[in-house]
């Protein structure tokens, strides 16, 4: 029996047609009556043709031209806040002889700033203009003690009063403990915290002294970063005036002057340094019969050096044919003279500050007793017994 095969009917042809092709309408398929009706129309498409989409469709049914269309329109957006906040006009420079009938004339955004006090030269300093940004570098060697929480602090609050730029490179005995990187932190000055010597105190006694090893730690910081400065070695238990750090930034080269210490029992003080005429040095002055044996007669806190003579050999003495560094195995009281002696020839080179060397600037005080026991932290373990109770 022959198979009788009946053609698609045009309503199901146009639906087929219409999910074959990529841009065919989604409109619902038509009735056979009408498309009937609108094959009947004069206005009729041609048969084998397919209307396509608006080209708005397109446009938002892709996605990459989606994210451009909204990235442009964001920078744009963005570009618009950001020329909101300019200024209408630039800042106006004020003339250096303008009268005050000239200055209220300016409008407010036409006014320089008003610059910060720590920024204002002292006119008292001589040289403060010419070297107001010199950086100090402070060099502070300390050991985990009682009291080494307070004298960083007291160091610090000091220091923190001082026209910066300023760094303080602080050396641990040891390996740096977290009592004292905390009491350094609260200090709010830009510091260095490292350590040294931790092999000589698992092998030496506890009655060596760790301070040249630690000066030279802070040396070696700023020789191998090249810190052009004004190094300072400042003593944790001292006390400093900021009249000191103004004349710090006048040396050039090297700078000197007196410095009082206190006795260890406090009953007296022994003055020693140098005796100037007009930034000159003459002679020192000392008052142990021991000391006259010294070529200077400084104090470790009695004088401060351009950092370019670490590793320029012209700017130092003839002496210091490798590294400046502080002898470690010198007799204690001739430290410091054997290490100027690397820095310097003789009193020519140097620079008495201020003119005449008659102001005492800072003093030498040493610390109490090493020990003290006092608890880790500073917090105590166990609550303590009650000796009087209330009534």
């Amino acid at each position: 029996m022959a198979s009788i095969r009946r053609p698609h009917s045009p309503a199901k042809s146009h639906h087929l047609l219409r999910h074959q092709h990529p841009f065919a309408s989604s409109s619902p398929p038509s009735s056979p009556l009408r498309h009937s009706s609108s094959a009947s129309s004069p206005r009729h498409h041609h048969a084998g043709t397919t209307s396509l989409p608006h080209p708005f469709l397109f446009f938002t049914r892709r996605p990459l031209p989606r994210f451009a269309a909204f990235f442009l329109l964001g920078s744009f957006i963005g570009l618009l806040h950001f020329l909101s906040h300019l200024p209408l006009r630039p800042h106006l420079p004020v003339p250096p002889n303008a009268s005050s009938s000239q200055l209220n004339q300016l409008q407010p955004q036409q006014l320089p700033p008003t610059p910060h006090p720590q920024q204002l030269p002292d006119s008292g300093s001589g040289g403060a203009d010419e070297h107001g940004d010199k950086l100090l570098i402070v060099i502070t060697p300390t050991r985990a003690r009682a009291s080494q929480a307070y004298y960083l602090s007291r160091m610090g609050q000091t220091l923190r009063l001082v026209r910066p730029p300023v760094l303080w490179l602080v050396v641990e005995a040891g390996k740096p403990t977290p009592e004292a990187a905390l009491a350094l932190r609260h200090t709010a000055v830009m510091h260095r915290y490292v350590g040294c010597c931790e092999k000589i105190n698992a092998s030496a006694s506890s009655s060596i002294d760790y301070r040249p090893h630690q000066m030279n730690a802070g040396l070696e910081v700023v020789e191998n970063h090249r810190l052009d400065g004004l190094v300072y070695f400042a003593d944790e238990e001292g006390v400093y005036s900021l009249h000191l750090f103004d004349r710090l930034r006048q040396i050039r080269r090297f700078g000197t002057w007196p410095v009082p210490v206190i006795s260890d029992g406090g009953n007296a003080a022994v003055l020693e340094g140098p005796v100037c005429k007009q930034n000159q040095v003459v002679g020192w002055h000392t008052s142990g019969e021991g000391n006259k044996l010294q070529r200077f007669h400084v104090a470790m806190s009695g004088f401060a050096f351009n950092s370019t003579m670490l590793w320029d050999s012209k700017l130092r003495s003839h002496l210091a044919w490798n590294s400046i560094r502080h002898p470690e195995m010198v007799e204690q009281g001739f430290q410091g003279t054997t290490f100027v002696e690397q820095l310097v020839e003789d009193e020519s080179q140097m620079e008495g500050i201020p003119a005449d060397c008659s102001q005492i600037m800072n003093w030498h005080v040493p610390f109490g007793s090493e020990s003290l026991v006092y608890p880790k932290g500073w917090r105590v373990a166990t609550n303590l017994d009650v000796l009087i109770p209330l009534k």
